[in-house]
């Protein structure tokens, strides 16, 4: 216990900060009187209790966190907040602990998958509560921790190394890893607040507008109506939700130096953004184009709308949809999926490999041919004006097998169980992408909840992998992981 014990120590503060979270949609079942306050009651109470005992038989180990405390802590951390969000669920809607985990976990990984149905009819607590999953798992608890628990005696930069995706592990914005954390957050805040007020302005009731803006700006995709965005049939909304999408499949570092430094340089700098805005922009273009000369929409003007706000949506992993796309020819429906795998910048709240990797690893593909073609030429991978180390690229290589042998495996295991092929690859693709909806039986238009137990703990574990981004997950579950 002693050598864990810094380990359980900040986990379990950081069970009771999340056990805090629940007061929030508490306080709104005790507003609408939505029958859920006992549940609320209860889920709170047995949550802080939880984190407060493993607290208090490990206070007083303050050791700081080595780089393997933080892979645990982090693992650790996106393993058991799910486990005890479920308590609301359970306890109000009466649903297993499988099909709870489920959608617990898709809320925190930001995946937006439900197994839930009659959105409209839930109480709306829990419905507050899914969505603000989504927000606190965008940017990600453990950032939000490290921004408070140094003020406790808890160091957290193994943890921030452990948790942000990308380039991000090795430049911070600032001096200090708590700054780090807290610059992001505020960033995100003043962008989530900027979001609901144009969703309100948009035509959103405050409720309405409060959730999706919460999913939007996590990239999850969870939704008050089991329409989606259908329900509404706005192009005012579409395009609000279009925007702020785009603004968060971007790095948000980026973002923050953008702001501080009010220019726009740090966007032309970045050398994801412009790819980002160029494919997925341009995916529209040709995703529109294909459905209007398929005759799916009897105009341009309908074609490209569809076409915007569905591959925006799939793209950066989000989730929503206006129409259900898997009834458009197979080529969008894959395409889009096939652009979330990778079109997503680092430092973003969305999943994929992000577009930095993608670059890497198109580069090295790039050279290996001019090697081929003329063996004593000398051709370095250039990101920007950057030469990229090797070692760099050998972990984007070593990243990307690791990517599609977890997608094959997984397809494999659910096809096994009896799932038709094209929803066990769909249904893996978009839970290690972390975007939600996959075609077959998990489409736009159906939930998970046609799954059977052991599917559905496939696809959980997979929208796990895909949030810690494959090698966090997987160091942990290393025999040599736990070697003294």
């Amino acid at each position: 216990m002693s050598r864990y014990a810094p380990v359980f120590r900040a986990l379990g503060m950081i069970i009771m900060l999340f056990a805090i979270t629940m007061l929030i949609p508490l306080a709104l079942s005790w507003v609408v009187d939505d029958g859920a306050q006992n549940a609320y009651d209860e889920a709170f109470g047995l949550t802080f209790l939880a984190g407060a005992g493993l607290w208090y038989r490990t206070r007083n180990d303050k050791r700081e966190l080595q780089v393997r405390d933080g892979f645990l802590m982090v693992v650790l951390v996106w393993t058991l907040l799910p486990a005890f969000a479920t308590l609301p669920l359970m306890l109000q809607l009466g649903i297993s602990f499988t099909d709870a985990y489920f959608e617990t976990m898709s809320g925190l990984t930001t995946t937006g998958s439900t197994v839930l149905s009659g959105l409209d009819a839930l109480p709306l607590s829990i419905n507050l509560w899914r969505h603000l999953l989504v927000w606190l798992g965008g940017m990600g608890l453990i950032v939000l921790a490290i921004a408070v628990l140094p003020l406790l005696g808890i160091g957290g930069r193994s943890m921030f190394k452990a948790e942000t995706p990308g380039p991000m592990k090795d430049a911070k914005m600032t001096p200090r890893i708590a700054q780090t954390a807290k610059g992001l957050w505020a960033v995100y805040f003043a962008v989530t607040v900027a979001c609901l007020l144009a969703y309100r302005g948009a035509g959103m009731d405050w409720f309405d507008a409060v959730c999706h803006t919460f999913s939007t700006m996590g990239l999850g995709g969870f939704s008050t109506h089991d329409t989606s965005f259908g329900h509404f049939d706005s192009p005012a909304i579409e395009g609000v939700a279009v925007v702020f999408m785009l603004i968060a499949g971007m790095n948000f570092a980026t973002l923050y130096l953008a702001l501080t430094q009010r220019s726009v340089r740090p966007y032309v700098r970045d050398p994801e953004a412009p790819w980002f805005l160029l494919i997925t922009l341009g995916s529209v273009l040709l995703v529109a184009a294909y459905i209007r000369a398929n005759g799916v929409y009897d105009s341009d003007t309908s074609a490209l709308r569809h076409a915007l706000f569905n591959v925006v949506s799939i793209a950066t992993t989000t989730g929503y949809a206006s129409v259900d796309y898997a009834l458009w020819p197979m080529f969008a429906p894959l395409w889009m999926l096939f652009l979330c795998s990778f079109a997503t910048s680092a430092g973003s709240t969305g999943g994929g490999i992000k577009m930095i990797r993608a670059l890497l690893l198109y580069k090295q593909l790039y050279r290996e041919l001019v090697r081929a073609m003329h063996p004593a030429a000398v051709y370095n991978v250039r990101i920007g004006s950057q030469v990229m180390p090797q070692n760099i690229l050998f972990a984007a290589l070593s990243f990307g097998f690791v990517y599609m042998v977890s997608i094959v495996s997984l397809t494999l295991l659910l096809s096994f169980s009896g799932l038709d092929i094209v929803s066990a690859f769909t249904a893996v693709v978009a839970s290690v992408n972390n975007t939600g909806p996959g075609l077959g039986v998990v489409g736009p238009s159906t939930t998970y909840a046609v799954l059977t137990d052991f599917q559905t703990w496939v696809c959980s574990f997979a929208m796990l992998l895909g949030r810690l981004e494959l090698f966090t997950l997987l160091v942990v579950l290393t025999p040599a992981f736990w070697r003294k």
